[in-house]
C-alpha cells in the first residue's frame, strides 16, 4: 500500500538521509544505476558525523559487540596492508560487523578509504592529502569476539 511504502522510505531515510531510492516493480532497474555510482562520500560523511574514524576510545554497544580504533603516524605499505586485510575479513568476516578506514599508502599523494561489512570489503583512493594535513593510517573494526592485540599487531605490522 502507500502507507507502506511510505513506512518503508521514512525508515531507510532515518538510517541514511542521502541514500537514493529507487521505485521499481519487480527489481526492473538499470545496472548503472546500481553499481558504479561513487556513493561513498568520506568528506560529505565527516561533514555530517565529524568523529567517523575518530574512536580513541571503545564503545561498547553491547556485551558482545564493540569497536576498536589503530593509528599507525605516517604510511602503509599498501603491499602489506591489502593481503592482511583480506586474510582477516576471510578469517574473521561473519564476526566483523563493520570496518573502516582511511590509510596512507606509501608513495600515493591520495588517501585510500575503504569500508567493510562482514566478508565485503570496498575501497578507492580519494582526494590528495592536503598541504598540512599530517598523514596517518586509521582503521576501526566493529564487532564479536575480535582479538584486539591480534589485529592491533597486524596493522602495525603493514607499516611502510
Amino acid at each position: 500500500t502507500a502507507e507502506e511504502l511510505a513506512s518503508v522510505e521514512a525508515a531507510i531515510r532515518a538510517i541514511n538521509p542521502y541514500a537514493k531510492l529507487h521505485r521499481t516493480e519487480r527489481c526492473a532497474l538499470p545496472i548503472d544505476q546500481l553499481l558504479d555510482r561513487n556513493a561513498f562520500d568520506l568528506d560529505r560523511i565527516l561533514d555530517i558525523e565529524p568523529d567517523f574514524l575518530e574512536s580513541g576510545h571503545h564503545h561498547h554497544h553491547s556485551d558482545e559487540v564493540r569497536s576498536m580504533s589503530f593509528t599507525i603516524p605516517g604510511d602503509v605499505d599498501p603491499e602489506k596492508f591489502m593481503p592482511w586485510i583480506n586474510d582477516v575479513s576471510q578469517a574473521q568476516g561473519p564476526n566483523i560487523l563493520r570496518s573502516k578506514g582511511i590509510l596512507a599508502f606509501k608513495g600515493e599523494p591520495r588517501r585510500f578509504v575503504f569500508q567493510g561489512v562482514h566478508m565485503i570489503l570496498d575501497g578507492d583512493l580519494q582526494r590528495d592529502w592536503k598541504a598540512g594535513e599530517t598523514r596517518s593510517s586509521r582503521l576501526v573494526f566493529i564487532g564479536r569476539d575480535l582479538n584486539e592485540n591480534e589485529l592491533r599487531q597486524g596493522f602495525e605490522a603493514c607499516a611502510a
